[in-house]
């Protein structure tokens, strides 16, 4: 694993020094004053950057809506630290409202115990990290485990649960979102199901492609992360949602609110020109990501057989 970050330019660098900086920062803040040893005794043990930024391949296209983010993974001491909502809320926000930061940030947070599991199980998310990550803060003594290849067969049965099993689940709610689509017309109880249900499509596609290629997805309902993963996994992706005007961008990003904001706020609705859009992409990223799951594991069968 790499620990110099001299492949970035300048300006990326000294954001990722700030972000470091504001997580060990606010994570300390965060757990002063606790009493229970896990807590009082907490302690952050990596933060690797990975995906694009650590491949030297993101993308840096903010004219058109293209910008690659910042993906880091944050080891602990203890699972019970990797609590978004108690422990790194503050943090993220901070870091989103920095006016020095420039692109979004996507953190996910695991405990050692856990991480070297699943690379001693061979799963590529994470074998993935090891081979490309680069670690931008350590604690010494506590190393990551040797990655252990998955077996061709292994890689294959697994993934061929995992298909089934959430294809099924997208199916069942692109059909309720097509449902409530038509029922669209009564009102803003109506529109607001669509969206829910849109959004848990695309949610529910995202992690389906994650977890045929990675055998990971992270703990988040945020649309735009899950995204973020899954396109820089699988490009095809990309097409499913363009980005290059404002109408595109503010499509998505009322689709992400969705989850939240289309149960609990009576202020949140979408008119019916936008849900039909939405839809539209929805139903075609669902194709593309049943499209190219099942090329992946045609891949993953022929390793099987050959192995």
């Amino acid at each position: 694993m790499k620990r110099d970050i001299d492949h970035l330019p300048e300006k990326q660098q000294a954001e990722l020094a700030r972000i470091r900086t504001t997580l060990l920062t606010e994570f300390d803040a965060s757990i002063a004053g606790g009493t229970q040893t896990w807590r009082k005794h907490g302690k952050i043990l990596k933060i690797i950057l990975f995906g694009s930024y650590a491949r030297s391949d993101w993308v840096d296209e903010p004219e058109n809506g293209y910008l690659s983010d910042f993906d880091l993974l944050i080891i602990v001491s203890n699972e019970k630290l990797t609590d978004i909502a108690d422990y790194w809320y503050v943090a993220e926000d901070k870091i989103l409202h920095d006016p020095a930061i420039g692109r979004t940030v996507n953190i996910i947070v695991h405990d050692l115990a856990e991480v070297n599991a699943a690379i001693g199980r061979g799963e590529y998310f994470w074998t993935d990290i090891v081979r490309d990550g680069v670690v931008l803060y350590e604690l010494p003594g506590h190393p990551l485990a040797a990655p252990q290849p998955m077996t061709p067969s292994n890689a294959f049965a697994l993934a061929e649960r995992y298909l089934e099993t959430k294809r099924a689940d997208l199916g069942a709610w692109l059909e309720d979102a097509e449902r409530w689509l038509n029922r669209s017309g009564e009102g803003s109880h109506a529109r607001k199901r669509t969206a829910f249900h849109l959004h848990q499509a695309v949610e529910t596609a995202y992690i389906l492609s994650l977890l045929v290629y990675t055998f990971y997805f992270p703990r988040s309902h945020n649309i735009k992360f899950l995204r973020s993963l899954a396109e820089d996994v699988d490009k095809a992706l990309i097409s499913a949602w363009p980005r290059e005007t404002k109408p595109e961008r503010r499509r998505f990003e009322t689709l992400k609110r969705a989850y939240v904001e289309a149960r609990y706020s009576d202020q949140y609705d979408v008119n019916v020109e936008d849900l039909e859009a939405l839809f539209v992409s929805a139903k075609g990223l669902a194709a593309l990501v049943s499209s190219s799951a099942d090329l992946r594991l045609a891949e993953l069968a022929a390793a099987a057989k050959s192995g």
